[in-house]
């Protein structure tokens, strides 16, 4: 018990709720607060998301954690009615440290499937035993206990989402053999699997070779917004843009499928259909589409902030959903990055677009995609003059592409932010606000800051990069919201002068 005690001090401490605030989210079932801790019963032995409809628990059985791993640690089981593996999930950069958040990204691309925490620890440059001590004082639950969390919840999700056989589940899952599946959805959920199936509310029948996925968020979440500026921004062949949904291209280990992603408002989830040949890679592609459209992002808590100064108070009445789009691919979004310094975003599309079909891989597919993006290798040596990029920036796509392709340069979403900024200005031919920029979006840093945007600079009304850099410093940590919220202020200026424009000529 004491051991239990320690964790749920250190989990409220953590996340700077008191008892009083969690108290208040319980009863209300206050959806602001779904993801960001965990209500544990001790009359039952179940924990459940603050939005559980089930019948309200007496105060002194109740106990809080932070993270669903460190709930079932205590020996608590998830409850089957308020899904605790569907919910929202906690930011890994929300309350833990630079090196928990990487530890975090790291567990989430699978690096403790097949290695061990000394292994994982050691890419980090410390030892197990701290490892561990940070991951006890920031989330109460060991890196193990936070994979095996991890691989059993989306086990769940598996189970109540698809119809895949019990040993594709254990597999795509990250579990070694149907046995240890077996066992772990038992301890954990105190039924089989067959059981947990037969419990789930519905199951994709419609076409066995899509699965689907619904993804859950915070609400608010504006999705126009972000469907606007990954539209603007689609490559050719490679993504598809509409309306109403995101669909594109990836590539996992050397096989090729197509993702395509939507909003189900009514649910505050949005739905990704996957259609790819192997699914012992779901729970990578699943993670993968989580980081890019900022699943993770809890809105009161930067609005709140960001909101005390009143040039951003305006943005955020307008958009209190705003999110960071993330992107598939780093590399992807790097080349993008850098044909965008000197021409307009239409322009940059048009010629990302031309390379892909140029040198991308051809797919067969029946709604408009048409092709892989390039790889680094196959960049490396390519001739992008031939698609009308000029000599200096085909160079630089080209050393960018060897440095990706040697290991020198990684997008790994769990790599220290501003190495890989330094790693990027050190190139010839990107500056400061490229390299800002890409790990804005490539490693959802969500402190990065492209300060030279002319946009940036002339809606603050600054002239410099260091003048807005100061101007900045009251936003940390959140300046990457921050420039997203001005980016949607200069689009709807552009909107407007657009119209104005066209009211005259008529």
């Amino acid at each position: 018990m004491t051991n239990f005690r320690r964790r749920h001090a250190l989990s409220l401490g953590i996340m700077n709720l008191d008892q009083r605030t969690c108290d208040e989210a319980r009863r209300s079932r206050d959806a602001r607060f779904d993801g960001r801790f965990f209500i544990a019963v001790t009359s039952t032995g179940i924990y459940c998301r603050p939005i559980c409809p089930a019948r309200t628990a007496k105060d002194e059985n109740v106990r809080y954690f932070q993270t669903a791993a460190a709930a079932e640690a205590a020996g608590f089981r998830p409850c089957l009615r308020c899904r605790p593996e569907a919910s929202p999930g906690t930011p890994a950069w929300l309350g833990t440290s630079g090196l928990v958040s990487r530890a975090l990204r790291l567990i989430s691309d699978g690096a403790l499937d097949d290695d061990g925490v000394e292994c994982l620890a050691g890419r980090l440059g410390v030892t197990a035993r701290h490892l561990r001590r940070l991951f006890l004082q920031h989330l109460g639950a060991t890196p193990l206990e936070i994979a095996m969390t991890r691989r059993v919840h989306f086990a769940k999700k598996l189970l109540d989402e698809t119809t895949l056989a019990f040993s594709h589940v254990a597999f795509a899952a990250g579990f070694a053999s149907v046995r240890r599946f077996n066992d772990q959805i038992r301890r954990t959920f105190g039924r089989t699997p067959t059981e947990l199936r037969r419990l789930a509310r519905c199951h994709a029948v419609a076409d066995p070779e899509c699965y689907r996925f619904r993804l859950a968020y915070r609400p608010p979440y504006d999705w126009n917004a972000v469907l606007n500026f990954l539209g603007a921004r689609a490559i050719a062949g490679v993504e598809v843009v509409n309306e109403s949904c995101y669909r594109r291209t990836i590539m996992v280990d050397g096989k090729n499928g197509t993702i395509a992603v939507s909003n189900l408002e009514s649910s505050s989830a949005l739905c990704l259909e996957v259609r790819f040949p192997d699914p012992r890679s779901l729970l990578f592609i699943v993670e993968r589409v989580r980081r890019m459209f900022d699943l993770g992002a809890d809105p009161a808590i930067f609005g709140e902030y960001l909101c005390a100064d009143p040039l951003l108070q305006e943005p955020l009445a307008k958009h209190p959903g705003i999110r960071t789009p993330g992107a598939w691919d780093g590399f992807e979004l790097a080349v993008w990055s850098v044909l965008d310094q000197q021409t307009s975003v239409h322009a940059s599309a048009m010629f990302v677009g031309q390379i892909a079909s140029m040198f991308g891989f051809p797919v067969t597919d029946s709604k408009g995609l048409s092709r892989l993006f390039p790889t680094p290798a196959q960049l490396a040596g390519a001739t992008i003059e031939h698609v009308g990029v000029v000599p200096a920036r085909a160079e630089t796509i080209r050393c960018l592409a060897r440095n990706v392709a040697q290991g020198s340069i990684t997008f790994s979403s769990w790599v220290d932010g501003k190495a890989v900024v330094e790693a990027l200005k050190a190139l010839p031919g990107i500056d400061d606000w490229t390299a800002e920029y890409i790990v804005m979006r490539a490693l959802g840093e969500p402190d990065a800051f492209p300060s030279g945007d002319p946009a940036l600079l002339r809606l603050t009304g600054n002239r410099t990069p260091l003048e807005l850099n100061r101007r900045a410093e009251g936003w940390r940590p959140w300046r990457a919201y921050a420039a997203m919220l001005l980016w949607q202020e200069a689009d709807y200026e552009a909107l407007g002068t657009k119209h104005a424009q066209t009211a005259r000529l008529n």
